[in-house]
């Protein structure tokens, strides 16, 4: 590993249908705001130059999907011409306790492609010209051929050790995991 970079920027996913929710996950109260706003806030704290929302959220300059229901790879590779060459970190909406140290420590490493050992996201990502193909031949794909998954396969990403990572890798798909998540808070 290396330092952190001085120079990156973020990709907050943002665009789902929440279905197991129930309710829009990005607008789910958190602290003083929601959890769109909480992320937002905490990539531009963690040193983010620039914050790119996918979704469509005009309140933040949110990227609509052309085709919408296409999970986070698709969504990532619809936005991917819109994003400069250079490193970006790919965070999801619903990781409220993501800590700036993990965040670090993923784009500390010299790989294309890193994330955490059986967590696709966060992930960081070395953004040029073959990333770029593989992402577009990803998102491309159809059923599980298009995933976030696939494509760390293909760009060989290095897998952080999740042990030192448990506590802010946790997300919430459903009520349940909200109501665990915000009692754990």
């Amino acid at each position: 590993m290396t330092a952190p970079l001085s120079s990156w920027r973020a990709v907050l996913l943002a665009g789902g249908r929440s279905s197991r929710m129930g309710t829009d996950k990005a607008l789910l109260p958190w602290g003083t705001g929601t959890l769109l706003a909480h992320m937002h806030a905490v990539l531009l704290a963690a040193g983010a130059e620039q914050v790119v929302v996918s979704g469509d959220r005009p309140d933040v300059g949110g990227v609509a999907d052309a085709q919408p229901d296409t999970g986070p790879m698709g969504a990532l590779a619809q936005l991917a011409p819109h994003l400069q060459d250079g490193a970006w970190l790919v965070v999801p909406v619903d990781m409220p306790l993501l800590s700036v140290a993990l965040m670090h420590a993923l784009l500390s490493t010299d790989a294309d492609c890193a994330c955490v050992e059986d967590h696709p996201l966060p992930m960081a990502l070395r953004l040029q010209a073959e990333a770029r193909a593989v992402m577009g031949a990803v998102g491309a794909a159809t059923g599980r051929e298009r995933s976030l998954r696939a494509l760390q396969q293909r760009l060989q990403a290095v897998q952080l050790p999740a042990s030192p990572w448990w506590d802010v890798l946790r997300n919430c798909n459903t009520p349940e995991d909200w109501a665990a998540l915000r009692a754990a808070h």
